[in-house]
């Protein structure tokens, strides 16, 4: 399905711009209107092929997992970071960037799956914790390029409270999910 959409989506472009180069000064509106008309069903074909795919059985299992997983390893290794002697400046940002990065990456990836598993409402919850503890690292990693050490710690510890938060929202909703 998700291929005859994109056939459909290329060959709508090209012959709407077929159309429009025909004649300098006039355009062939009934080859263009049918390409458009081409273009939008292909289209349609394509976000529906996607959808499908999106709420499968395997693809939200598996993001449940990643999301999961991804999410307790964040945790665990920011509450090592803020417990462990405070790493500075260049080290800090090389265990941000090799602890963090990955599973920072994995869960974005797995994210949408959140509102088929658990709502909209769910979602915006534990994405509005997410955001604010990246927004945290992100801060960490900026303070420790210009030295402040003293607001990397303090970030650090936020940002350890905002992904905490973020799963214990995301333990609660899928418990409730069953």
């Amino acid at each position: 399905m998700k291929s005859i959409g994109m056939i459909m989506l290329f060959v709508g472009f090209l012959a709407g711009a077929y159309a429009t180069a025909l004649d300098v000064e006039r355009v062939n509106w009934m080859l263009f209107g049918f390409a458009v008309v081409v273009a939008v069903v292909g289209m349609q074909f394509v976000k529906r092929a996607d959808s499908a795919h999106a709420q499968s059985e395997a693809v939200l299992a598996n993001n449940r997992n990643e999301l999961r997983q991804s999410l307790d390893n964040v945790v665990r290794d920011l509450q090592e970071m803020a417990q462990a002697p405070k790493p500075e400046g260049e080290a800090l940002r090389a265990k941000i960037d090799d602890r963090l990065r990955e599973d920072l990456r994995r869960f974005a990836e797995a994210r949408e799956s959140m509102v088929h598993l658990f709502g909209l409402q769910t979602y915006a919850d534990i994405m509005s914790s997410f955001a604010a503890g990246e927004r945290y690292i992100n801060r960490v990693w900026s303070a420790s390029v210009d030295g402040y050490d003293t607001e990397a710690e303090i970030y650090l510890e936020k940002a350890a409270s905002q992904f905490a938060d973020a799963q214990g929202q995301l333990a609660r909703a899928a418990g409730a999910a069953g």
